[in-house]
């Protein structure tokens, strides 16, 4: 066969090519069975992963909605034991305005009463980790005292905490309310001018 036939024929065999892929006929893809396989087996484990994904996603949701009601949940009862403690000095309270209500003479007994319930109170603070700031007497500190009032003195070192007007607590270690304290402020000897 002749180079000017062999163009020929492959000429032809383009032609019906592209005639059959124009007619919509097409040649089916043959894949080797051990590539199908191996693509079926990846599909199955993609969809086996997605699944998975799925199934976590809807857990997490689950697991932050369940949070989420037990935050509400603890922060709507979160001061039942401390409001429980209260109840007892609530009724002390009561006691004593119905015995002054009543009119009752002995200011001793009334005065003992309240001293009771004071002392319950501040053992309950206390039990719940919360102490008064010590202040009189004291070195004036900004982050536990509050100076309301300045005192010139001679007999007291200047930023001497001189007198509570207020109590401070704190929490453990943090500053629940400064104390309001009046502080001393050094008179100045005239002879050292």
């Amino acid at each position: 066969m002749s180079k000017a036939d062999r163009r020929h024929d492959e000429g032809r065999e383009s032609q019906e090519a592209a005639g059959s892929a124009a007619a919509g006929k097409q040649e089916p893809v043959t894949m080797p069975r051990a590539e199908l396989d191996a693509l079926k087996e990846k599909a199955a484990r993609a969809e086996e992963h997605w699944d998975r994904l799925l199934r976590q996603q809807a857990e997490f949701d689950n697991i932050r909605k369940r949070l989420e009601r037990e935050r509400i949940e603890f922060q709507r009862y979160a001061h039942e034991d401390i409001i429980a403690d209260l109840l007892g000095i609530l009724d002390d309270l009561e006691r004593s305005v119905e015995a002054a209500q009543n009119k009752h003479e002995n200011s001793e007994a009334f005065l003992k009463g309240i001293e009771m319930i004071l002392a319950h109170l501040y053992e309950l603070l206390k039990k719940r980790g919360v102490a008064p700031i010590e202040a009189t007497g004291r070195p004036f500190d900004p982050s536990q005292h509050e100076a309301l009032l300045q005192t010139e003195t001679g007999e007291h070192e200047d930023g001497t905490v001189l007198e509570e007007l207020q109590k401070g607590y704190r929490l453990h270690d943090r500053v629940l309310r400064t104390a309001k304290v009046r502080v001393a402020k050094r008179i100045e000897d005239k002879d050292k001018q």
